[in-house]
């Protein structure tokens, strides 16, 4: 295929569920890879790959917990097609298509050891499916509708910063989700979406270990399935998540949050991930000085998909000077990556906790029991992590993963461009309103027609750090 045009997108992860005017909806989601051996490399190496490729899942309720040494990646089952028909899909809300593998695919990877079968997805056996044109608004979308060609119709080829690569052609189709129908209670419905058929696969994607049958993008641009639904009406572009690293598990909903109440702070505008100004920093009250570019540029990100948090080499050092100051201990370097030490009191007394002031005041706090996990008995790492993160421009950025964001409500609400948060107890429920005004509890456990969840560590390759996706037509 003739790669005309480039568009790179620096992605951004989250665990998303999607919530309709006229009710809710859910995607019920299993993690990623059973069974494995956890070794520590694979924590950071887990976030290289979500910085290169970005890739996790949507769920409610949500199972798993984002804990460093137990944290999954997450897959979603969605069903596509008339009569529909169940695909294992990655979620990745940086990227902005829907994508699955279609016959006739020899390339794609034929078997998985996710615990499912793969799947094609047969366009002659759906008797909803229709080919994309080249005069379709969704061509125009993806700035491809003057290079299209008439007999193939509009087509996609993502070449991600792995080298992993999917293409094939557009169609329209129907997309059953599960309509949250009261309190805990859910049912099918389906609405047409536009979405990739993949003839071909290739890299990590087509890797046996880690194969899937496609992915689901839920990024901002027009093509993402949630931009799409939204544009028709029946979408709100707010969600949210609360992650428990305590019992596991946790929330994810799309929809605007009716209690919890949160705190706001803008989104820096005209990004590609979830930027936010950090005015501030401070450990136990004693303030940290931030590098100039970081309040200047609006360089901190907020990912739910990555694990860690990661600084600037120079605020790193003085974090980790800071928290020693206040408790002294003799650090040692495991696998070149992570600064540990032997512990036996409580960490919550003895540690101070961390703070990060966002504009408009915003506060989030986060404890000793968030920033430090145990490798076994007595031996604590810190969860912060030094440098390796820029942008196009080579400025450094700060990007906070679960590991500040676990234990609180995150709400995203693109429509009004802000993200705010509140401390709350993520293995209780929430309540989210829909368009038409009902209130609907939204808990951390299974919804009742969802079987249950598997519990499942990740398995995690060495990809590079935080580099973009590049959609290429």
């Amino acid at each position: 295929m003739e790669l005309r045009r480039k568009l790179c997108i620096v992605v951004a992860v989250f665990v998303i569920v999607n919530e309709f005017a006229s009710g809710n909806f859910v995607f019920k989601v299993q993690h990623k890879f059973a069974g494995k051996e956890k070794k520590l490399e694979h924590f950071k190496s887990h976030d290289t790959r979500r910085h290169s490729r970005m890739l996790a899942s949507i769920d409610l309720p949500l199972g798993g917990d984002s804990r460093v040494d137990s944290v999954g990646l997450y897959f979603t089952k969605i069903k596509l097609g008339s009569p529909p028909k169940e695909y294992h899909v990655q979620v990745d809300t940086g990227s902005d298509i829907l994508w699955v593998n279609c016959k006739p695919c020899p390339e794609c990877p034929s078997k998985t050891n996710l615990n499912f079968h793969l799947s094609l997805f047969d366009v002659n056996a759906s008797s909803t499916s229709k080919k994309v044109g080249c005069d379709d608004d969704f061509c125009s979308f993806i700035s491809q509708s003057d290079s299209c060609q008439p007999a193939v119709g509009c087509s996609y080829h993502i070449v991600y910063a792995d080298e992993s690569t999917s293409e094939g052609n557009f169609i329209r189709d129907k997309l059953t989700l599960e309509q949250v129908t009261g309190d805990l209670q859910t049912g099918p419905l389906g609405q047409e979406v536009v979405f990739g058929c993949g003839s071909d696969q290739s890299g990590q994607l087509g890797k046996s270990d880690s194969a899937v049958d496609g992915v689901m993008g839920f990024g901002q641009s027009n093509t993402s399935v949630l931009s799409q639904l939204a544009a028709t009406g029946d979408a709100k572009r707010v969600f949210s998540h609360c992650l428990d690293n305590v019992k596991g598990g946790g929330i994810f909903a799309v929809g605007v949050v009716d209690s919890p109440k949160v705190k706001t702070t803008p989104m820096v505008p005209n990004q590609m991930h979830y930027n936010v100004m950090l005015m501030g920093m401070d450990v136990d009250g004693t303030a940290l000085d931030l590098p100039p570019s970081i309040m200047r540029n609006g360089g901190t990100i907020v990912d739910s998909g990555t694990t860690l948090a990661y600084f600037p080499k120079v605020l790193y050092d003085s974090l980790i000077e800071t928290i020693l100051a206040r408790q002294p201990v003799k650090l040692h370097i495991v696998e070149d990556t992570f600064q540990c030490f032997s512990f036996s009191e409580n960490v919550d007394v003895a540690f101070p906790p961390v703070s990060f002031e966002f504009e408009d005041s915003v506060k989030l706090t986060v404890y000793p029991h968030d920033y430090l996990f145990t490798l076994e008995k007595e031996l604590y790492c810190f969860g912060w992590q030094a440098g390796g993160l820029t942008t196009g421009e080579r400025t450094e950025v700060i990007l906070l993963g679960d590991l500040v964001l676990s234990n609180k409500l995150v709400v995203y609400d693109l429509e009004n461009e802000v993200i705010g948060w509140a401390d709350h107890n993520c293995s209780s429920s929430i309540k989210i309103k829909d368009g038409s005004g009902g209130v609907y509890s939204v808990g951390a456990d299974n919804l009742s027609s969802a079987p249950p969840l598997l519990m499942i560590t990740k398995l995690l390759t060495i990809l590079s750090p935080l580099i973009a996706v590049a959609l290429l037509h």
